[in-house]
């Protein structure tokens, strides 16, 4: 019984660094994902064509891939960054180009009646932005968005090849040392927690927006 708690309070411990990649990766790459989706449909083609080539490289290449080459091959060019901090940099820039193709989609599925519309009320193309098309687009992308996160909390397990004690190496680590699954059990019921929390919340926020259709 001692030895169960003791493992439960380790994988506790890291499922602490999991949720602190999960959180931070989320705050940063929403916004610079939204950023970049209207950098994707700007009028200015250097804009957008830059944006088209961050996104393609990102969602182009495996996110394992993106971590070894921020851990790895920046510091070869002078640029060492703290382990966290590595992981974050490949996170962030991975998760805001998958976001930024959703948010582009979610923005041009409004019709272009709602752009004239604005422009005869007088509004800026920013005001439009922010008060006509952006809010429509919330509801349009909530189910994908609520995927990509999901896969966020289950990818958070690849920070394990930067040698980070996060909750999948924390469950590995005991299980070499004693020789039982029960870890890997334990880590699986966390990530499921953590999904179910997810999966709530997003329906919860879903159930919200759908109301303005009604």
């Amino acid at each position: 019984m001692d030895n169960l708690l003791h493992t439960i309070v380790l994988m506790l411990e890291g499922t602490q660094v999991t949720l602190e990649i999960f959180c931070i990766t989320l705050v940063l790459a929403l916004p610079i994902g939204l950023l970049a989706a209207l950098g994707r449909i700007s009028s200015l083609k250097p804009v957008s064509l830059l944006m088209e080539f961050y996104v393609w490289i990102m969602r182009g290449t495996p996110l394992m891939l993106q971590l070894l080459f921020v851990y790895f091959a920046l510091p070869l060019v002078g640029i060492k960054l703290p382990d966290i901090a590595a992981a974050l940099l490949a996170f962030v820039l991975n998760y805001a180009a998958y976001f930024a193709e959703i948010f582009r989609a979610g923005i041009q599925s409004i019709s272009r009646g709602q752009y004239e519309a604005a422009k005869t009320l007088g509004m800026t193309y920013s005001q439009t932005m922010r008060r006509i098309i952006i809010p429509q687009m919330i509801r349009h992308v909530l189910p994908p968005i609520s995927n990509e996160t999901i896969n966020l909390v289950k990818d958070t397990s690849l920070i394990y090849i930067l040698a980070m004690n996060d909750l999948l190496r924390v469950a590995r680590t005991i299980v070499q040392r004693e020789f039982d699954m029960t870890p890997f059990v334990i880590a699986g019921v966390f990530y499921l927690a953590m999904t179910f929390v997810l999966t709530w919340a997003f329906k919860k926020l879903e159930a919200h927006y759908a109301k303005y259709d009604e």
